[in-house]
């Protein structure tokens, strides 16, 4: 694709990298036939080619309209056009190129403003998010079915291992998890506890950056990762092995450090070495297969269907991992048709763009109650929730599954 980018982003460090990528595209359509929105909609502008082009005339110097920043608005940055694509474009990168650039020509208006800037402020704060689900979680029988949707009933908490071992390594605690599923990190800490791993979180660490960053609120994101970055440092001087992630829409933002503050003079060499420390739990565990089948062999017992977030196979690139750990383990795992498509799920996008999400969380339970699971497991906190405000069908975590089996 030919590109003319305007000047007052052309020689931008966001300019090169835009015009690198667009540069890459070459308007074969492929990306379309694995777009969730474009499958919805049927609108060209809704898909990942005409995106492209929306993000280049932008970038060209064309001014942006409500209209353009809409049909970026509904794209869900699951990123599956990025696994379709046969040149590499790097679609998700160039879209918040596109959608910063967009909103700072068009604005937002009020109630946008509002409910955006509420979304940044709440939902990276566990001081204030987690009392506000602890309220929701008392008031829910009568709260509103949208609402209600977005709060998981409250579960019994299991007790955080507080055995010492020699191997140790971090777990991003993450923002909204421990309050809306705080079993899925104490699940992991007891199954990799029983493995001789111990997990450790940094007391100062928050949210891995992803909310803020896709809200466009970039510097502040960026902010965010600085701070990881200084509250995990002093431990893996220590020589922690890994920093594990168990929402893979955080660890899909943590890989990516390195590149988000290459920038950084102070930052840039700190970020890579985190970036290259970090990996999802599905890539922690094959190291104890051999012991996961000794210990867990006929331990379960339902037929358990897997749903993989687009932040692990279309974002992390890992795919067949927590099938091979499961299928050690001695589960029955099935994959659902068109398990590649997103949820609907993708971050707040189910609060931003509720019909779409919905009626793509619909197909998608459509499709995995299809396979007759007796429960539906995932990677990421979003994905569950969403799912599970859609079904009487037990919706947890993978790890969950094997610590409930282990103990």
């Amino acid at each position: 694709m030919q590109t003319n980018l305007a000047d007052f982003i052309k020689d931008s460090r966001e300019g090169k990298e835009a015009d690198d990528i667009l540069r890459k595209c070459v308007h074969c359509g492929f990306c379309t036939a694995t777009c969730p929105t474009y499958q919805l909609l049927g609108d060209e502008l809704d898909g990942p080619r005409g995106r492209i082009y929306l993000i280049k005339q932008v970038l060209e110097g064309k001014p942006a309209t409500q209209k353009t920043q809409q049909h970026l608005d509904r794209c869900l940055t699951c990123r599956n056009c990025e696994s379709t694509c046969p040149s590499g474009v790097q679609y998700g990168r160039l879209l918040d190129i596109g959608r910063q650039v967009v909103e700072q020509q068009v604005g937002r208006s009020p109630v946008q403003q509002m409910l955006r800037t509420g979304l940044k402020e709440l939902l990276p704060r566990p001081w204030i998010f987690k009392p506000a689900m602890r309220l929701g979680q008392a008031m829910r029988p009568v709260l509103p079915a949208a609402l209600r949707a977005k709060v998981p009933e409250k579960k019994t908490t299991i007790a955080w291992p507080q055995t010492n071992h020699v191997r140790k390594m971090l777990l991003l605690d993450g923002c909204v998890q421990p309050a809306m599923s705080p079993n899925i990190n104490s699940a992991t800490a007891r199954v990799l506890d029983v493995l001789g791993v111990q997990l450790i979180v940094a007391p100062k660490a928050g949210c891995c950056g992803a909310i803020r960053f896709h809200l466009n609120e970039q510097d502040a994101a960026l902010d965010d990762m600085r701070r990881n970055i200084d509250a995990w440092w002093p431990f893996i001087e220590a020589g922690a092995e890994a920093i594990v992630m168990t929402a893979s829409g955080c660890g899909v933002t943590v890989k990516d450090y390195g590149h988000l503050l290459a920038h950084d003079t102070v930052y840039a060499e700190k970020a890579r070495q985190v970036s290259a420390l970090t990996k999802d739990l599905s890539e922690i565990l094959p190291e104890f297969e051999s012991q996961i089948a000794v210990r867990m062999q006929g331990k379960i017992t339902q037929r358990i269907t897997w749903h993989p977030p687009c932040t692990l196979q279309h974002g992390q690139q890992i795919r067949g991992k927590v099938e091979a750990i499961l299928r050690a383990a001695g589960v029955d795992v099935q994959l659902c048709a068109d398990s590649h498509l997103c949820c609907g799920s993708a971050g707040t996008y189910s609060v931003l763009q509720p019909d779409l999400s919905y009626r793509l969380r619909d197909n998608k339970l459509e499709k995995l109650l299809a396979t007759t699971p007796d429960a539906i497991v995932s990677a990421n906190i979003g994905c569950i929730t969403h799912l599970q405000s859609g079904t009487g069908k037990p919706v947890l975590h993978w790890i969950e599954l094997l610590e409930q089996a282990l103990h």
